[in-house]
């Protein structure tokens, strides 16, 4: 079977279980302890179910590892071109480790900055453009929330240092970042100085997410579309990759301190 015939199959086969057993999703959500508009993504395919979340299917409806066979069956990496799957991993995950070398990471960016980063090279329409802003601060609300996630960034020096849209847009920026860094708990922001010379990181950006399940996933963004992967092998090489990163970067409070000190320089 390809990979949505799976997951197909085990949407159907949820919904036959939830319904013989005279469930709504609200309940089959609390028995499974997972959020409602989870279980309503896996029921109609638009969410890949995690192991975790297979293997409570089976405990609740008594049914001796069926969904985990199922589950162990939809393809270990999944290539998205539709970035809404990344979207939902990310409003789910307890905790988001992320490293960027080359721009502010979308959860952290002004509307001017995001604004100015998406027009650039004009690949976009206009009403494009204005969509894409508009989601990308929709995702930020998740910072807000009454149980945020705990979000640690790393970024480049670099990042500090590449004109986006303009001075203005620039310091803007920046000071956005220090305050976040300073006023939000959950939110760890930490800068590779360019004193570091090569690291780890200059591979490339990624986004380590933590599910409330413990499991974590890779999101890989490529120029027109994302790569989630959950392969264990590859997910604790990139654990690594991330940990040799961090130990090349500043501590928050340097980081912070350094930030506000590059912003003051964009006038």
């Amino acid at each position: 079977m390809e990979r949505s015939s799976m997951l197909e199959h085990f949407a159907e086969e949820l919904r036959l279980a939830r319904t013989a057993a005279d469930m709504s999703q609200n309940a089959l959500a609390e028995a499974l302890s997972y959020s409602p508009a989870l279980v309503a993504k896996v029921e109609t395919g638009a969410r890949r179910p995690s192991l975790d979340f297979a293997r409570r299917c089976d405990t609740v409806f008594g049914a001796a590892g069926r969904y985990e066979r199922i589950q162990r069956r939809i393809s270990r990496e999944t290539v998205v071109p539709w970035f809404r799957d990344w979207v939902g991993v990310e409003q789910e995950a307890t905790a988001l480790r992320s490293f960027e070398p080359l721009c502010v990471p979308g959860l952290l960016q002004t509307e001017a900055y995001a604004r100015a980063l998406l027009s650039g090279g004009g690949l976009f329409a206009s009403d494009e453009i204005e969509q894409q802003v508009t989601n990308r601060l929709d995702r930020q609300a998740a910072l807000i929330r009454d149980r945020p996630p705990l979000l640690s960034v790393v970024i480049d020096e670099h990042v500090l240092r590449r004109r986006i849209g303009g001075p203005e847009v620039m310091r803007e920026q920046l000071l956005q970042l220090v305050k976040l860094g300073k006023t939000l708990p959950r939110v760890r922001i930490q800068v590779v100085p360019l004193t570091a010379g090569s690291y780890a990181g200059l591979s490339g950006p990624f986004v380590l997410a933590t599910s409330a399940a413990g499991d974590d996933v890779i999101y890989l963004e490529g120029q027109r579309h994302g790569q989630v992967i959950d392969r264990p092998e590859y997910v604790q090489q990139m654990v690594e990759v991330w940990e040799s990163i961090r130990g090349e970067a500043l501590s928050q409070q340097q980081s912070l301190d350094l930030i506000a000190e590059v912003a003051e320089t964009w006038n």
